[in-house]
């Protein structure tokens, strides 16, 4: 099952490496939106790119993308989010990527996520496992915090907002913390090279691909209080051992 949506999603990755990477090497304009957040000429063409294949591809399948919204159809839904880490794209540094999900009655159920610059294709498929570049990965096997690694998003975890004094007791008692924004954090998890990923507010198009590679390779994705994963929430990626230890933590802050 989703083996042809597979393949599609990784025809749909390719094509957005080679717009992405074109503009990364040369130049380009980058613009501020309503909301405050950068957005590059690679972002359109990505974005809507891969709109005018899947409309070609499956014309009844809904489309959502963080630069044109939602495109209603009628079941499935692709979710694009065409460059996560502009800040990164627009400043020369590597760490950027293309997400692709396909979500069925609102749930994931499949996630490309690929980072030309880095080399990178994540890919998986409820029941598939999940793969870098084409070679399977699982999450570690850690149990013990004080030899965990945890990364997390930006320095709001570790300030005076929701949660920091109880981030700061997890960082104190980690093996070692460092952050890693975006999604590649979270890839970091997925294929056994950190313990758990926390990030405090995500769209659906942040998250919905990284769910499906991180849950196919073993761990486990939920907001911090445990509860499912919501546009605009919170987003805590862990190796599944961890993940109630994590959650019970954090969710006895002060707030």
């Amino acid at each position: 099952m989703y083996e042809e949506e597979l393949a599609f999603a990784n025809e749909l990755a390719d094509r957005a490496d080679d717009i992405s990477t074109s503009y990364f090497r040369g130049s380009f304009q980058v613009r501020r939106k309503d909301d405050g957040t950068p957005v590059t000429e690679a972002d359109l063409a990505v974005e809507e790119a891969l709109r005018a294949a899947l409309s070609k591809r499956f014309p009844d399948d809904s489309v959502l993308g963080e630069e044109h919204g939602l495109d209603e159809g009628s079941g499935r839904t692709w979710v694009l989010d065409p460059i996560d880490g502009t800040k990164n794209f627009a400043a020369g540094i590597q760490i950027w990527g293309t997400l692709i999900a396909l979500m069925e009655d609102g749930t994931p159920v499949l996630g490309v996520v690929s980072a030309p610059e880095m080399r990178e294709r994540y890919a998986a498929a409820q029941g598939h496992g999940a793969t870098l570049n084409g070679q399977p990965i699982f999450v570690s096997r850690t149990s013990d915090l004080r030899e965990a690694f945890l990364v997390w998003g930006d320095v709001s975890w570790a300030g005076g907002r929701s949660r920091g004094e109880a981030f700061r007791g997890l960082a104190g008692d980690a093996g070692r913390t460092r952050a890693f924004g975006d999604f590649w954090g979270h890839m970091l998890v997925a294929r056994g090279a950190a313990d758990a990923m926390m990030e405090e507010e995500l769209h659906v198009w942040d998250w919905a691909a990284v769910k499906v590679v991180v849950e196919e390779a073993g761990g486990r994705v939920t907001q911090v209080d445990g509860s499912p994963p919501e546009d605009g929430g919170s987003v805590l990626t862990t190796n599944g051992t961890l993940h109630e230890l994590l959650v019970s933590r954090l969710s006895h802050s002060s707030g």
